[in-house]
């Protein structure tokens, strides 16, 4: 209490009674708990309140003087804590932290390859600008060739995007490709997210196997179907065109899209007048997905060429399970296909490594005026670390149209993405 003594010390009224005490050299100066003359201050006066012209504000003063107020200068501190209903304010650190994906999750940046990106991404992880890309390195061995050591990149992808509150808009190009521009589009929407419209060049809406993103797909490529139905013949794929879009997840997750896109190329490379797609989905429960696509070339002409499908997938826990049966007209004749893949993510520790083995079958008929059939059986195990990693190893037995009998082709694919 010394500068509360220093502050308003009274004149001393009243001696010491008793006898004088002593100063010990050995006690600092205090006797008994009571400081000595040099201190300023004796029992008695340590225990009597101010006198004379000293008030209440000569104490408050003291006490402030005495006890130092701790944090930054010229900042009220308040003794007590928070003040009482005012959150505090999350950390730093906290504010950065994102929520770390799962091994085998489907996250996706980019709209062209999953549509439902943005709107599956919370608020807080959304940048104005992003940036992604992807490089898939692969190394197989094909019994069609004898077995001879292929190296090759199937995809060197980059891209940007861009997220406001009525608008998305996107560009990938694919170093690797022939065809450099995969998608360039902007999609508008309303407030709630409902109702859609995109312009430009991306997927029609036909195929699940097609819509899918190769990212999340188990398999290495998307398999014989829609490989013979997109590439060959024309049937869906990246387009330029129209699209409009309704999703309603209050009735049971309904989402419906059409659109008109520009037409394919005939055999002199001539182009062909406009298509037509739509698809509708439901999720009757939050592990189902069914659905149903169509696509038909030169929808306002004589149509010789569409197809029509009807897929399902059921996913629970780490087990995958999709399914699609199509049908259609081709200029050979009608045709059927159905494809099947399942899948098992297990996850390895409490890390972010997972193994993912896979099995899959397709198969494919011809039943005009040329009949033909073709089929593939596949089986792989995939080492997943989050989602910016995957080492794939793949064996496929297949008879691809054009082939004479079913070989062999065995397959490893290292793959990232940022």
């Amino acid at each position: 209490m010394p500068a509360l003594a220093g502050a308003g010390t009274p004149a001393r009224e009243q001696e010491v009674s008793g006898t004088e005490t002593t100063e010990d050299t050995l006690s600092g100066g205090v006797v008994d708990g009571v400081e000595g003359d040099e201190g300023g201050v004796t029992a008695d006066a340590a225990t009597e309140g101010p006198t004379g012209d000293d008030t209440g504000e000569g104490m408050e003063e003291a006490l402030a003087e005495a006890v130092p107020v701790k944090g930054v200068p010229g900042e009220q501190v308040s003794p007590v804590g928070p003040v009482p209903g005012k959150a505090a304010e999350p950390s730093a650190e906290k504010k950065g932290k994102k929520k770390k994906a799962k091994p085998g999750e489907a996250r996706s940046e980019s709209l062209g390859e999953n549509p439902d990106a943005v709107d599956d991404t919370p608020e807080e992880e959304l940048a104005d600008v992003r940036v992604f890309g992807r490089v898939y390195a692969r190394a197989s061995a094909d019994e069609r060739q004898k077995y001879a050591r292929s190296l090759s990149i199937p995809s060197a992808r980059v891209g940007v995007s861009t997220s406001l509150s009525n608008l998305e808009a996107e560009v990938t190009a694919d170093l690797a490709d022939n065809s450099l521009l995969k998608d360039a589009f902007v999609r508008l929407s309303d407030d709630s997210k409902r109702f859609r419209l995109y312009g430009g060049q991306f997927k029609s809406p036909f195929l699940q196997r097609t819509l899918e993103s190769s990212w999340d797909l188990p398999i290495q490529g998307r398999g014989l179907v829609e490989d013979y139905l997109t590439d060959v013949h024309q049937l869906g794929g990246r387009r330029l065109g129209l699209m409009g879009e309704v999703r309603l997840k209050g009735v049971w997750g309904l989402k419906v899209s059409a659109g008109v896109f520009e037409g394919g190329e005939d055999e002199t490379g001539m182009r062909l007048k406009e298509d037509a797609a739509a698809r509708v989905s439901i999720r009757p429960f939050k592990a189902l997905t069914v659905g149903m696509s169509g696509y038909v070339a030169e929808a306002w002409d004589v149509a010789k060429r569409n197809a029509y499908s009807a897929d399902a997938e059921l996913r629970l826990g780490g087990l995958a399970l999709a399914g699609e049966a199509v049908m259609g007209r081709l200029p050979l004749g009608p045709f059927t296909a159905q494809l099947l893949l399942t899948h098992y993510t297990l996850p390895v520790g409490s890390g972010q490594w997972a193994l993912q083995p896979l099995a899959g079958f397709e198969a494919l008929q011809l039943r005009g005026d040329v009949e033909g059939k073709g089929h593939a059986l596949v089986g792989g195990l995939n080492l997943l670390l989050g989602d910016r990693f995957k080492a794939q190893f793949q064996a496929e037995r297949a008879l691809r149209p054009g082939d004479e009998t079913a070989a062999l082709e065995y397959s490893l694919q290292l793959a990232t993405r940022f």
